[in-house]
């Protein structure tokens, strides 16, 4: 009975032992299924793979979906690639390079030329003498930014007509008081009866004569750029205004900050050069800052800085009216001009109807660079009759590479986008949503086949897939099972790979393979 009772708890031990290990595997079931998985799974592939005759010297191991199959030796045909760290970096495949596949919307787009070109009326001032004068400094550069309400010229005036009528208004303003004493003398004279009415009526007569003959002075000094508070200033002070001080202008306000600046009014000059003495130039930065802090330092705050193009003239330089003197450039907006041919005309329409943006691309000697989601502005209505395309215009934000200021305190800007480089647009034409898109080195044709290279860890396994449309950017891959999304995949050096594979399986390797001309 002792001996029976032994044999029945040793089972009961066997029993619970048993359970305890398929809990104990269930529970760890994370840990050792998946390398049991693949070992089973790379047993099987060579099996396969040593089939011989009843293969017809086809692959049938290649592998599927999430499969790895090891390297293959002499005579076998091989999938995949284990690279090392080295190796990777040499082919460039970074994390910015090995991303899980992702479904996106595609575009399909027509290239078109274009060049850089500037806004119409926004990028471009030209600064003019409003009167002759004689330039008594200058206080700019060329090629230097300055800021709206900046002082660029100083002109002595020697505009005769100017010089006359502020002459004739003063005149006529002495002679206005003159009348103002004498009326207030005999409306004084008349209510006490020592004269008659007359004369009175008479004075107030011509008070109005001259009212008017200085209306019509004020409107004149006005035609030629002064504003109401100089003309004031005129009157009140009895002084004329003899310097002239031009200042960069605002391309989107106009308003009395942009009025001419006489010499009354204080400016802050652009640049201090090395011929004013070191002494004094701390006293006159300040005292000019301190005068104009509230006019020009806050007029300009928030506003682009102009780039002086074309300087013209020189100190000492005689001015007429209306001559230019430097042009000023605003290069922070710009326009991209496109050349498309007549037969992209309904395909544009269609993108502008649709309201999608476009894509330029610029051809540097470090690669393409692309600048996307760009806005397309409006396209011409007249074809050019000589080259037969139609212009249309995609807004360009420009940036700045450089700003520097020098010892002399003139600053200097460097913009990313210039005047007249060349690019290309690329105007969507079609879209289609939910599809694989990955870079067109993402892919490589081998035969009728095409393959992408799939990562796990250092093994990257050459997995064929359908191609359902490539231009010379991206390629589409259908969503057939081939490739899901997120799974990790090689956007680029797929050729590399391939030329590798080929070496190995000791085939002759074409230096073409995969690249279509």
């Amino acid at each position: 009975m002792q001996h029976k009772a032994n044999n029945v708890g040793g089972t009961a031990i066997r029993w619970i032992s048993c359970f305890l290990v398929i809990i104990a595997a269930l529970a760890t079931h994370s840990r050792w299924w998946p390398p049991l998985s693949k070992m089973i799974d790379k047993t099987l592939a060579s099996q396969r793979t040593n089939d011989g005759p009843g293969d017809n010297g086809h692959d049938h191991g290649t592998a599927g979906h999430g499969a790895h199959p090891e390297l293959g030796g002499s005579g076998q045909s091989i999938t995949s690639l284990e690279l090392s760290p080295q190796a990777m970096m040499n082919l460039g495949l970074t994390s910015e390079f090995l991303r899980p596949v992702e479904l996106s919307t595609y575009r399909r787009s027509t290239t078109v030329p274009a060049v850089v070109v500037a806004k119409p009326g926004r990028s471009s001032i030209i600064v003019s003498s409003p009167l002759n004068g004689v330039v008594t400094h200058v206080h700019a550069v060329t090629g230097e930014a300055v800021m709206p309400g900046d002082l660029l010229f100083e002109v002595r005036l020697t505009y005769e007509d100017l010089v006359e009528t502020q002459t004739s208004y003063l005149k006529t303003i002495s002679e206005l008081e003159v009348e103002d004493r004498e009326i207030s003398r005999l409306e004084q004279a008349t209510q006490s009866g020592a004269i008659s009415g007359k004369q009175l009526l008479e004075r107030r007569y011509e008070k109005g004569k001259l009212e008017a003959y200085a209306k019509s002075q004020r409107e004149a000094l006005r035609m030629h750029g002064l504003s109401d508070r100089q003309v004031d200033s005129i009157g009140t002070e009895g002084k004329l205004l003899r310097e002239l001080k031009i200042v960069a202008p605002d391309v989107d306000t106009h308003d009395h900050h942009e009025e001419l600046r006489l010499s009354q009014i204080s400016a802050i000059p652009v640049s201090f050069t090395q011929s004013m003495p070191p002494s004094i130039l701390p006293e006159l930065k300040s005292s000019d800052h301190d005068q104009s802090h509230d006019h020009t330092h806050n007029h300009s705050h928030g506003k682009n800085a102009l780039v002086i193009d074309d300087l013209q003239v020189h100190k000492g330089q005689a001015i007429f009216a209306g001559e230019k003197l430097c042009s000023l450039s605003d290069y922070t907006q710009l326009f991209i001009e496109g050349k498309a041919f007549e037969n992209d005309i309904a395909a544009i329409t269609k993108a502008v109807e649709r309201n999608w943006t476009v894509d330029a691309v610029l051809s540097g000697s470090s690669g393409k660079e692309y600048v996307r989601d760009l806005k397309l502005v409006f396209v011409s209505n007249s074809i050019d009759p000589e080259s037969r395309t139609l212009s249309m215009f995609v807004e360009l934000p420009n940036e700045t590479v450089r700003d520097e200021t020098n010892g002399d305190g003139q600053r200097f800007l460097s913009w990313k986008y210039r005047l007249g480089q060349r690019m290309e647009l690329r105007v969507p034409v079609e879209e289609w949503d939910d599809q694989i898109v990955l870079p067109v080195d993402a892919v490589v044709k081998d035969g009728a086949d095409w393959f992408v290279f799939q990562q796990n860890g250092k093994v990257f396994t050459r997995v064929p897939v359908h191609v359902r449309y490539r231009d010379q950017n991206a390629v589409v891959i259908a969503n057939d099972g081939s490739v899901y999304p997120g799974d990790v995949v090689a956007f680029t050096a797929a050729h590399q790979m391939q030329m590798a594979i080929k070496n190995k399986s000791g085939g002759g390797a074409d230096p073409h393979a995969g690249h279509t001309h």
